[in-house]
């Protein structure tokens, strides 16, 4: 076979790569390995007892009215002074038990409906900062415009799963700025959207365009996951109003909720990680058994976001060893409830730098070995969440393709094995003319999207490009070619007249 038949060969098996990737099982990811164990069972046992002594002693603070009577109701002990509500160990065992280990998540596109849970991983973009940033225009409030560009790349990168709220939009008003961010999701992209919870008015309308978005039933919606949201503990132990509300509201409407408490080491939880795991611990449970007293078998997820801080500045650290022992350790706990694990791709550095990079691949590493089946800001965190940074997105992409690859199984067999080529080339020869080599060599390996494997001379003479700068004019170049999925006229249509009256009746109090 000729050089110009196997490059042929090869360019072919390259575009059926492609169109392949357009369905989900290509990219419904399984982690193939067992997870890294830093705990041994007595200690992981050890954590657990002393998270439900936690609950059963101290309680949770419970600020919503209502969470209070539906547990009450279940059988916890109420103190209506403190608003402490404490469970005993056999409540606690009991609800969670009903929580499913595998969550399926219908997008409106079911090409991009995905599964979490077992061996099922999936990605998702940055969630929540109020500010954006990239190198032209530099730190920045969060507006509308920056929202749809961050919603157009979730949709371009096929190995981002889940759409996040990637910046919050700060030139639309609050109360109908849940309409908005709802329809840019669902219009500009068909995956999987995220839901605020931001009071009741305000889930309800989200949930409410998502359904019209897949036109489904009330009753197949109900049935079929549609969108996920994220619940923060507010620790030490306490649950405000939004948060113990949005567990209701999703669990009743059968919907993902992932509880997550915000346990730093040393500020709002013990400076010990151990002490830090087992407050976790106990605030995640006390939220799941909420969602599973509501709705037994509510799709619900356990976060895990222990990590510590500075002692000199009191600001936040991510990506260190700290954080990626925690997150090793919360998924030795995290299977012991069988539950999906989410954990994130975080960092604390204030540019897209090496910093940046190195904190994230840190965290990320920590996630997939320790079992996580949700990756949360997965593309475009930085400054501690402080900001969403669109060159720091594309790094991620490669970052997460790279964990992608890392993810396909190795292929031991009479092919993989390349006897013919060894015989082929002999010894002191080369493989780059093997047929074997020629039949393979766009398809053998990951395909990078920024690094830049030139020497050094051919790399001055294209301009002496950093990755940060290349990052920035792929980011640029991905908004330039974007076109966005398909949408059922009669679906666009409904959705914009549901957004138009909600806005004239005054939309959400979110307060």
């Amino acid at each position: 076979m000729s050089v110009r038949q196997g490059r042929g060969r090869a360019r072919r098996a390259k575009q059926e790569r492609r169109a392949i990737s357009q369905d989900r099982p290509a990219w419904q990811l399984r982690n193939p390995y067992s997870p890294i164990e830093i705990l041994s069972e007595d200690q992981v046992e050890t954590i657990h007892l002393a998270s439900l002594r936690v609950l059963e002693e101290y309680g949770v603070r419970m600020l919503h009215e209502g969470a209070r009577d539906i547990l009450r109701a279940a059988g916890a002990e109420v103190d209506a002074g403190t608003l402490r509500v404490r469970f005993d160990a056999a409540l606690i065992e009991e609800s969670i038990a009903s929580a499913p280990s595998l969550v399926t998540l219908h997008a409106r596109n079911p090409a991009h409906t995905v599964a979490m849970g077992q061996d099922r991983i999936c990605f998702a973009t940055v969630a929540g900062p109020p500010h954006c940033t990239d190198l032209e225009r530099g730190r920045r409030a969060g507006t509308m415009a920056d929202f749809d560009d961050f919603m157009r790349l979730g949709q371009a990168f096929e190995v981002i799963h889940l759409n996040g709220m990637p910046v919050e939009p700060m030139d639309i008003p609050p109360n109908v700025r849940h309409l908005n961010t709802a329809y840019a999701a669902l219009t500009l992209t068909d995956k999987v959207p995220f839901v605020y919870s931001r009071g009741e008015q305000a889930v309800a309308d989200v949930l409410e365009m998502v359904r019209i978005a897949r036109q489904v039933s009330p009753e197949q919606f109900a049935r079929e996951p549609s969108a996920c949201t994220v619940v923060n503990a507010n620790s030490p132990l306490q649950y405000d109003v939004p948060m113990a509300q949005g567990i209701i509201d999703m669990a009743r409407a059968g919907q993902f909720t992932i509880v997550t408490p915000f346990t730093l080491a040393g500020a709002m939880a013990p400076i010990t990680l151990a002490g830090a795991l087992a407050q976790q611990n106990a605030e995640a449970l006390a939220g799941i058994a909420l969602a599973q007293i509501v709705r037994p078998g509510a799709p619900v997820g356990y976060g895990a976001f222990t990590s510590n801080v500075d002692m000199k500045s009191g600001a936040p650290a991510f990506g260190t060893p700290e954080y990626t022992k925690a997150a090793l350790a919360s998924g030795q706990l995290i299977r012991r409830y069988n539950v999906p694990y989410r954990s994130s791709n975080v960092n604390a550095s204030n540019a897209p730098d090496a910093q940046a990079a190195y904190e994230s691949m840190m965290s990320t590493w920590g996630a997939l070995m320790g079992g996580c089946h949700v990756l949360l800001h997965g593309a475009g965190w930085l400054e501690g969440g402080l900001s969403a940074s669109f060159e720091k997105f594309i790094i991620d992409i490669e970052i997460l393709r790279m964990m992608a690859e890392f993810l396909q199984p190795l292929q031991v067999d009479e092919a993989s094995l390349a006897l013919d080529a060894i015989a082929e080339v002999g010894p002191g020869g080369h493989y780059f003319g093997a047929a074997h080599t020629l039949a393979r060599f766009e398809t053998a390996f990951w395909s990078p999207l920024l690094s830049d494997w030139r020497n050094y001379e051919n790399w001055q003479e294209s301009g002496a490009v950093d990755a940060t700068q290349r990052a920035h004019n792929l980011y640029k170049q991905t908004l330039a070619d974007f076109v966005p999925p398909s949408l059922d006229a009669a679906a666009r249509e409904e959705l914009e007249a549901f957004k138009v009256r909600r806005e004239a009746e005054g939309g959400a109090d979110i307060g």
